[in-house]
């Protein structure tokens, strides 16, 4: 690769690394571009302003107290939601199994 290809990467690395350590976005009223890129640069805008709520919120502390679940840990819990997973099933197989053999002749005499 060239210097005239590496040249606007790394370009744009240094600007993106002083915006970060300025902590100052971008002035998209200075520059010149279409209503396409403004609307991404505000919902980018708006996805970092959550992240960095994030930082600092109720979650922060939900966050830093969660760790990584032990082998035994995560066992467990894939065991209790597949037993889970099992019985809603069945409960949805019964209601099918009750709809499709006794309920229509039910209705049908109720109505007859």
């Amino acid at each position: 690769m060239g210097i005239e290809i590496l040249l606007p990467v790394v370009l744009k690395w240094n600007l993106w690394v002083a915006v970060m350590l300025l902590g100052d976005s971008m002035a998209v009223e200075n520059s010149k571009v279409g209503p396409i890129e403004e609307l991404a640069q505000s919902w980018q805008d708006e996805i970092e302003g959550r992240v960095k709520g994030l930082q600092t919120g109720s979650y922060a502390r939900i966050l830093k107290m969660a760790k990584k679940p032990t082998r035994q840990e995560f066992r467990q819990t894939v065991i209790v939601c597949g037993i889970g997973m099992f019985i809603l099933g069945a409960i949805g197989f019964v209601i099918l199994a009750l709809m499709v053999n006794v309920f229509p002749p039910f209705f049908q005499w109720l109505i007859g």
